[in-house]
């Protein structure tokens, strides 16, 4: 029993540190960057289509990055490499608020995105590969909640710090430097908590044979880069879109808010529907489920449209993103670093087209209604691809 159960504190810490990573890397390294735009736009100023520069930036970097942690010289260094690139992000997240060059913020946000990758595919391996050798699914529950917790603390975080000039302009420069700050605390409880040693259940991690591609996992990895050009415009652009029809910042608050809060649970909620539809349905019901968020966002009156979109787009993207990772996994086992690493390059490219063609359209036609209703079609495009290739990709991951 005593073994058992620090056993059981063991793969908790892990678990824990898993979802302080995300926070960090992806919550306020990735997307506070939604939250503090509309004050970056209103004050430097910003047109929408250097915003979407600005972000395509960082997409480039995470493409970049996935790429570069599929190597083979991260293997073994998982935990190094992941603690190092959290250091990353929280000095990048600082850098953010010490200019206001567009073409600096591109190159911080492209920085970031390569330090966001690291982290993801690196502590991802770790934390996992733990919970599979353990059977235990909440771990992947916790690991991928920490997006959304991040989300959310980063959005109350901008929502408490104090205006500037009155109440019309949020004080973003502040905001980068209290991101920064909470992502040192977050970056030293990692290091506290992620365990040490290799990550998989031999003594001595070996190199991972090259990346066997079948029609399964090409299907897959396809509607994967599909669905990050697809969810990518909304979470880009959502809180500037809810203060375009705002008189204060209460609901472009409450939007981001909600978002966070219903990707924290997402995972662990629809989880409990795998055993009727199992993870490629689900998988697919998310893709649709986020579709129709998209196009709330653009149909609904004012404030149901942000509220709705955030809503929807919290409780499914960081589920795709879990199980999409999770077959990926299971379609390529012998080589599941290679796999998430191809997988996030290709939904790496989805995130760099998205925002450039996103912030074009916007300045173009004066509103997101456009792009949003591109994005959504996409989704479903994406969702028809999984639905002709379910039985294959079902047989072959055994989901």
């Amino acid at each position: 029993m005593p073994n058992t159960r620090a056993s059981g504190l063991k793969l908790l810490a892990t678990a824990m540190a898993g979802a302080i990573a995300m926070a960090v890397a992806m919550g306020f390294g990735r997307f506070s960057y939604t939250p503090i735009l509309p004050g970056m736009m209103l004050d430097i100023p910003l047109t929408p289509g250097q915003a979407g520069v600005i972000a395509a930036a960082n997409f480039v970097g995470y493409l970049l990055g996935a790429v570069l942690a599929g190597l083979s010289f991260a293997q073994g260094r998982e935990r190094v490499i992941g603690l190092g690139m959290l250091v990353a992000t929280t000095v990048l997240l600082c850098a953010m608020g010490l200019t206001t060059s567009v073409a600096m913020f591109a190159l911080i946000r492209f920085l970031a995105g390569m330090a966001s990758a690291f982290t993801m595919i690196m502590i991802s391996q770790i934390v996992l590969t733990r919970g599979a050798a353990a059977g235990n699914s909440h771990v992947q529950s916790l690991h991928f909640a920490g997006v959304g917790l991040g989300i959310a603390a980063s959005s109350l975080m901008v929502w408490l710090l104090p205006s500037g000039q009155g109440e019309a302009l949020a004080n973003w420069r502040e905001a980068w430097f209290a991101g920064a700050f909470l992502a040192l605390l977050g970056t030293a409880c990692v290091a506290l908590l992620l365990p040490d040693g290799p990550t998989s259940t031999t003594a001595t991690p070996t190199a991972e044979p090259p990346l066997v591609w079948t029609r399964p996992f090409a299907a897959l990895t396809l509607t994967y880069g599909l669905f990050g050009f697809g969810y990518v415009i909304t979470a880009t652009f959502l809180v500037a879109m809810a203060r375009a029809g705002a008189v204060d910042h209460t609901i472009e608050f409450l939007c981001w808010l909600v978002t966070g809060l219903s990707a924290a649970a997402s995972v662990a909620l629809w989880r409990k529907a795998v055993p009727r539809f199992g993870i490629v349905g689900i998988y697919l019901i998310g893709l649709v489920v986020e579709a129709l968020g998209l196009i709330l966002t653009v149909v609904l009156p004012f404030p149901a449209a942000p509220l709705a979109g955030g809503l929807l787009l919290g409780a499914t993207f960081i589920m795709i993103t879990a199980f999409g990772l999770q077959i990926g996994r299971a379609l390529a086992p012998a080589s599941q670093r290679r796999a998430l690493a191809v997988m996030t390059a290709a939904f790496g490219i989805g995130q760099i087209v998205g925002p450039l063609i996103a912030g074009w359209l916007a300045g173009t036609t004066g509103s997101f209604t456009l792009p949003t209703l591109i994005a959504s079609g996409v989704l479903i495009l994406c969702a028809g691809i999984v639905f002709a290739e379910r039985r294959g990709i079902r047989l072959a991951s055994g989901l």
